[in-house]
């Protein structure tokens, strides 16, 4: 479905739509933490009597789910999942017995890792504190306490030297009202770097979810066979064959055949509108070779503002549409038109 300029424009939302807004609401990661703050304090405040007694506090207390106080962990330590992903995977170094001999409250104390064999990774989205994943309370794994103890006494290890963990210091201010106090609203003052990054992305990440969702299901009341679950395509690489292209969405329909879908929707310009255009026509290309096809979901004023980039997309795609309901379903009626 050629697309123009003006077309396009014309069926464009422009601003954010209520249901986006209400999603990136409740996901708001800084807005959870802030309203779950006194609870968080009040945890680390009263769990004095062992270096594991938050565990008792945290069971105690509403409104605070484990993977959420994992998070206020990793905001006040300034350590995210990728940072916590690159100590987990030299963790056979650091930590040979699996276990963390530490120093608290001038006595040592050993912790045995309970996940480890399980869990290879570390990273935001497997431990549920990815912004999306914040909004479904999980209760206390032995994953999400085996970061908790890492995070909160890292730092006070009596076998690892240096300062590889020094910011994994939280257990510190353990009982200690004043100086947890202020470390916890002073921490907070400042805009923590993983926070405002996933902030910053939230509103695209839940447009893309949308999309997904919309199409899902309205291709799976037309055939069942319909697959979203990938986001590459056999045969669609770059650097030679060596690395998968990737993209926002791939559909695979009942007898094989593909449509990668790209999905921007931005208020505020910036260039990622541009590095699409700039992809596009050599995607295209790619796809059609191989009897694929591919399509765009383009909105926002702000891409509107970019009208190089945008009518560079329509171009060089088999159908673009903006968000709307009513234009997404024109997505569906190319893609069972096209791939069926």
């Amino acid at each position: 479905m050629g697309r123009n300029l003006e077309e396009l424009g014309n069926s464009a939302l422009k601003f954010w739509p209520a249901h986006i807004i209400e999603r990136e609401r409740q996901t708001s990661i800084m807005a959870r933490l802030l309203a779950t703050q006194e609870k968080f304090i009040s945890i680390l405040y009263l769990a004095d009597s062992s270096p594991d007694a938050w565990k008792t506090a945290l069971s105690t207390t509403q409104d605070l789910p484990a993977n959420l106080f994992l998070k206020h962990l990793m905001v006040l330590s300034d350590v995210g999942g990728e940072n916590l992903d690159r100590f987990r995977a030299e963790f056979t170094t650091f930590f040979p017995d699996d276990e963390m001999v530490f120093e608290w409250n001038g006595e040592k104390h050993t912790y045995q890792f309970q996940s480890l064999a399980r869990t290879r990774n570390w990273k935001n989205v497997s431990l549920g504190v990815d912004g999306p994943s914040l909004s479904t309370p999980s209760r206390l794994t032995p994953l999400i306490e085996d970061v908790a103890m890492f995070l909160l006494f890292a730092a006070s290890c009596t076998d690892i030297a240096g300062s590889e963990f020094a910011k994994c210091s939280i257990g510190d201010y353990i009982g200690k009202t004043e100086e947890l106090d202020n470390f916890v609203r002073g921490r907070y003052i400042e805009v923590s770097k993983q926070t405002s990054g996933a902030e910053s992305n939230t509103k695209g990440q839940l447009c893309q979810s949308y999309v997904k969702d919309f199409l899902d299901r309205a291709l799976l009341q037309d055939d069942p066979k319909w697959d979203l679950s990938t986001s590459t395509i056999p045969g669609i690489s770059h650097n030679d064959g060596h690395t998968d292209m990737s993209f926002d969405i791939v559909v695979k329909s009942p007898i094989g055949k593909y449509c990668a879908i790209e999905v921007s929707f931005q208020v505020t310009t910036n260039s990622v509108i541009e590095r699409k255009g700039g992809q596009s026509a050599p995607r295209q290309q790619a796809l059609h070779a191989r009897g694929h096809k591919i399509a765009y979901v383009i909105d926002g004023a702000g891409n509107f503002q970019r009208r190089s980039a945008v009518q560079t997309i329509c171009d060089h795609s088999d159908c673009t549409v903006s968000l709307r309901d009513d234009e997404l379903m024109k997505l569906v009626k190319f893609l069972i038109d096209n791939l069926k």
